[in-house]
């Protein structure tokens, strides 16, 4: 099964990028930025990776985001992350980066997306994984905040396919950046939004009804609402389910109760994702081979969520269809009977 697991072609629909700095890294970069850590070891920051909620984690992932300020920095970062994917057959991945992060300490959005970008187009070249950027806005911030980073974008959006909403969510409904969610379709942005995972499930109604998203982040809450799940199998619409975030953040207390099988029976379309990988315990592939272990998921429902991954990118049609049609050439050649 991990075999399997490993070899199956699949694309990352939720990732952080800022999340995927491994400690390593964050001390090469503060080494080279000469930043003063306030951790002496790789080992002593790891240890500080147990959280009890989302507001610990992202108290800890601010702190390692302040190594990153040259472009090479997001470069490495970004580069770093393809190298891994090329290592789990991650054939597409869609970025998402946190501009707000970054500007908020004085790094100029040009720096940021320069370096991110870059990287991508290297990594197509040398390593054949396709990517796309999702610029997420931090929710705990104001939408006037969100607007700025909007403006200092536009020069850059021939590089960015879709906006997202990110950061703490409790206290931070969607409907506070209905207006610039408007304004960034207008620029021609894909709306997304994290919803329902701390969040209740009228906040995924929100984000449906009030931003008009065309993907959910996480999603996991929709569980309460017969009616929201009905609506978003109506809608066609993915969620981007992260389990090993979820046990670290304790938004599920064990994987074996995770209710990314029961999503997938009640019919929702689900796909695995790593959200922040250097964080929570596993890249994309470590996610499958636990959720899977946890849930006892055949090849059949391996092969479902793969197909999710790629049907639900942000991908044209055509691209897709090439990516579809790798994945199900490979699933032919697996001795699944025992697992249809």
């Amino acid at each position: 099964m991990i075999n399997f697991i490993n070899n199956l072609p699949k694309a990352e629909l939720h990732l952080h990028i800022e999340g995927s700095l491994e400690p390593e890294l964050v001390f090469a970069l503060a080494k080279r930025n000469n930043i003063k850590l306030k951790y002496n070891s790789v080992e002593q920051l790891k240890a500080a990776y147990e959280f009890d909620c989302l507001q610990d984690f992202l108290d800890i992932y601010y702190q390692g985001a302040s190594v990153l300020i040259t472009e090479a920095d997001f470069y490495d970062l970004t580069y770093s992350y393809l190298q891994k994917c090329a290592a789990q057959n991650i054939r597409h991945t869609e970025i998402m980066f946190d501009p707000q992060t970054h500007t908020e300490r004085g790094i100029a959005f040009k720096t940021v997306i320069n370096g991110i970008s870059k990287a991508c187009i290297d990594a197509k070249e040398k390593l054949n994984i396709s990517s796309l950027l999702i610029m997420s806005y931090l929710r705990h911030l104001t939408e006037e905040d969100a607007f700025k980073t909007l403006e200092e974008s536009l020069p850059y959006k021939h590089l960015i396919t879709a906006v997202g909403l990110d950061s703490s969510e409790k206290g931070n409904p969607p409907s506070k950046f209905e207006r610039v969610f408007k304004a960034s379709v207008k620029e021609g942005y894909i709306p997304l939004a994290h919803a329902g995972e701390e969040g209740p499930s009228e906040y995924i109604w929100e984000a449906l009804d009030i931003l008009n998203i065309k993907r959910i982040d996480h999603g996991n809450n929709c569980l309460h609402d017969k009616n929201l799940i009905q609506e978003i199998i109506k809608r066609d619409l993915a969620l981007t389910v992260c389990p090993l975030s979820n046990t670290a953040l304790q938004v599920v207390d064990d994987l074996k109760n995770h209710p990314l099988k029961k999503m997938m029976d009640l019919g929702l379309k689900v796909t695995v994702n790593s959200d922040d990988p250097a964080y929570f315990g596993g890249q994309l592939n470590q996610n499958f081979i636990e959720i899977q272990k946890a849930l006892e998921l055949s090849k059949r429902q391996l092969y479902e969520l793969a197909k999710n991954s790629f049907k639900y990118s942000l991908l044209s049609n055509n691209e897709k269809q090439i990516y579809l049609d790798e994945l199900k050439t490979f699933y032919s050649k697996q001795d699944n009977y025992a697992n249809k």
